[in-house]
């Protein structure tokens, strides 16, 4: 019975009450610009480029067909592939 009244008097206590630590706030904007799953190709310019876009087929101006990379890293958009 003492060591009942014991607890009930710590918790009484305001001092003894354990705090908690405030959440850090998450950056939303942050968190939906990451991407995974990305995949490397072989650019039409000699160099390998990680895209995370799908492979599409575009029409040159010329009159041809490229296949292209799209959301590239390095902030290109569109890159062309070697066949």
């Amino acid at each position: 019975m003492k060591t009942l009244a014991c607890v009930v008097l710590l918790f009484s206590v305001s001092t003894f009450r354990p705090t908690l630590q405030p959440r850090t706030p998450v950056d939303v904007a942050v968190a939906q610009t990451s991407r995974k799953g990305g995949r490397w190709y072989f650019a039409d310019s000699g160099h390998a480029v990680y895209c995370y876009g799908p492979v599409m087929v575009v029409t040159q101006p010329q009159g041809g067909l490229q296949r292209v990379a799209t959301f590239c890293r390095g902030n290109q958009t569109i890159v062309p592939l070697k066949d």
